[in-house]
């Protein structure tokens, strides 16, 4: 036992006096604010948007500023990457007459106020401006926004991807990656390699029995609210209450096998299951998914007293990444669940225990 105060050496992890951090176990943090600048100058200047098409021309010039935060925390191979960043873009438009000759040229800025990990899932919000505000210059703008905005958020989407696969820190991790040693088994083992043979396919048998899928997970949450279940029910399956409480587009089909698409087009599915009142049985599926990917939302509706009714959700197979790497899914889902829809509907409609 170690005398007080010293601590025991067997559980302490000394610095090495190369200073290597062997195998990642320290936290190791890197800051890529900078190669986070040159990665954004690299997939966002002089990038052409419109090259002739009703007869404008826009493209962007340059990354004005990259401002904020960015760094990639590693061990042992785990990757956790943290960011907030600003990002402003200069870009200049052209619109000429059907015989060529140019009406007017346009400079203007793109504001990207805030790309974070946290909102990895989500597009954030560009806004465009231009400095000549007349009709020619309007029409610039609003095709700046309509043909420019996919474009931009399809290679901002390739930065978070890039962070959440280490950015600066990827080709480092690539190259420790020890690959798996499958020749060395001698053949005084074989008898052993036929053990562990079976003992994997009794595994894959447990694993099929419990038809649990690797890499998915479940939602439960319990709320109670004050009014009768008939109400919520109706709140869910109404469109026009959706863009209230949620202040976002919502298009809602009230019929078994019908469409919905809520959240701006961010969630769409359909309908598997209804009962006034009792049941809701859904397919959702995010547009940050990978493609392929659809969970199932259960919601059932009980209501023990009058006036007093218990939901109870139970979302299943929602993947653990986004397409672009992004491990928040699951936190992400459960906090919208509960801050987006749940709280929001008792606090607008006043229900409330």
């Amino acid at each position: 036992m170690a005398k007080y105060g010293e601590g025991d050496k067997r559980w302490i992890v000394e610095d090495r006096v190369d200073g290597a951090n062997v195998h990642n176990w320290h936290w190791a943090e890197t800051n890529c604010l900078e190669w986070s600048r040159n990665f954004f100058n690299k997939i966002l200047s002089n990038l052409t948007i419109l090259d002739g098409e009703s007869n404008l021309f826009i493209k962007t010039k340059k990354i004005d500023k990259v401002e904020g935060e960015a760094y990639v925390n590693v061990r042992k191979g785990k990757i956790i990457p943290g960011y907030e960043l600003s990002v402003s873009i200069s870009w200049e438009g052209e619109a000429k007459d059907n015989e060529g000759v140019s009406l007017l040229k346009v400079d203007g800025t793109v504001e990207i106020p805030y790309i974070a990990d946290e909102n990895a899932d989500e597009d954030p919000e560009i806004r465009v401006t231009v400095k000549d505000e007349g009709p020619i210059g309007k029409r610039l703008k609003e095709a700046m926004l309509s043909k420019g905005k996919p474009l931009i958020l399809e290679r901002v989407g390739t930065f978070v991807h890039s962070m959440a696969k280490g950015g600066p820190c990827k080709d480092e991790l690539e190259a420790k990656k020890v690959a798996p040693k499958i020749n060395n088994i001698s053949s005084a083992n074989s008898s052993a390699v036929n053990e562990v043979k079976k003992d994997t396919v009794a595994v894959s048998e447990k694993k099929k029995e419990s038809k649990k899928k690797e890499g998915f997970k479940t939602i439960t949450l319990t709320e109670k609210f004050s009014c009768r279940a008939v109400h919520l029910y109706e709140i869910l399956m109404d469109e026009n209450r959706w863009k209230g409480f949620t202040q976002s587009n919502a298009k809602i089909s009230k019929e078994v096998g019908g469409e919905f698409s809520i959240f701006d087009g961010s969630v769409t599915g359909r309908n598997l299951e209804l009962e006034d009142g009792k049941l809701i049985v859904q397919k959702w599926r995010f547009g940050s998914w990978p493609d392929g990917i659809d969970s199932t939302v259960r919601l059932t509706f009980d209501e023990p007293e009058p006036g007093v009714t218990v939901v109870k959700l139970i979302h299943t197979d929602i993947p653990e990444e986004d397409r672009y790497g992004n491990a928040t899914v699951v936190e992400n889902t459960e906090r919208g669940w509960r801050d987006l829809i749940l709280h929001k509907i008792r606090a607008v409609f006043g229900f409330g225990i």
